[in-house]
């Protein structure tokens, strides 16, 4: 592993935070899979491509990636060993022989220039403490009209976990945790932004399209309550409170999930979020 400039997401990621996604990846890909077709539709993978997979966690989207390119190969960059160990494991589980796993930094891995055909991300992007610096060491790695398509998420507000976890103001000291513009999960919600990041990396025909996509959070609303509370932003809230608070916030946040649940009892959130695409001139 080569030097890793973003420090403060590899400690996070290697923490807690890493060992709880690689522990339930099941249940995130259950939230998020709704993204996966129109992220892979748009790279435009083919049968050949090289595809590299950017924060690509315990692996769903770089497994997807190698099955579309069949006798191409798929690569997952992530800063997270915990995750890494899942996504080797559930690779050779699945006998996806041509998908591998590096961690690595975005921002300083030495990719060989021009070694990839697309590159994706299925909510890895926006962890990047330097996004500039990151996005130009990608676009070097991808050949000359090679794409970038990634999926972030836009305005906090309509994102129905973000409503739920907001529900809780007056109980836990949310705050503004979901505040767009710093390293982490809302920091590319501004299209602007990410024109300009993209612009200054040195990519060319950026499109912003709004995608939307429901995600099982919970097979109740009690289930999907105690997930959403053991996420990262969760357990920073819940570790801040004393027991009887954080039975309130269980109960509070159980019952705003209640109208979520299907007719047979899972419970669905709505995410939206941007479709980023790009081209290396």
């Amino acid at each position: 592993m080569t030097t890793i400039a973003n420090t403060a997401q590899e400690q996070a990621w290697n923490g807690p935070e890493g060992a709880h996604w690689a522990r339930h990846q099941d249940r995130w890909n259950a939230v998020n899979d709704g993204f996966n077709t129109p992220l892979l539709d748009a790279a435009g993978i083919t049968g050949d491509h090289r595809v590299l997979d950017l924060g690509c966690g315990a692996g769903r989207t770089t497994r997807l990636a190698a099955l579309r390119a069949p006798r191409g190969h798929a690569l997952g960059l992530d800063l997270s060993a915990p995750m890494l160990a899942e996504a080797r494991a559930r690779a050779a589980w699945e006998g996806v022989a041509n998908a591998s796993f590096v961690r690595g930094d975005a921002q300083t891995h030495p990719f060989e220039t021009g070694s990839f055909d697309a590159a994706v991300s299925r909510y890895g992007a926006m962890f990047f403490a330097d996004p500039e610096a990151a996005f130009g060491n990608i676009g070097r790695a991808l050949r000359p009209g090679g794409r970038l398509a990634l999926v972030c998420p836009s305005d906090p507000d309509r994102n129905d976990w973000v409503t739920a976890m907001a529900s809780l103001r007056g109980i836990l000291p949310v705050g503004d945790f979901a505040r767009p513009g710093l390293p982490g999960m809302f920091s590319l919600a501004d299209p602007d932004r990410v024109r300009a990041v993209l612009a200054a990396a040195g990519f060319a025909r950026t499109s912003v399209e709004e995608v939307r996509a429901y995600g099982t959070w919970g097979r109740d609303a009690a289930d999907a309550a105690d997930f959403l509370l053991a996420t990262g932003p969760g357990r920073h809230l819940m570790d801040r409170a004393d027991e009887p608070t954080r039975a309130r916030a269980r109960t509070a946040l159980t019952t705003h999930l209640r109208p979520h649940r299907t007719p047979t009892g899972p419970v669905r959130l709505l995410s939206t979020s941007w479709l980023v695409t790009a081209t290396r001139p």
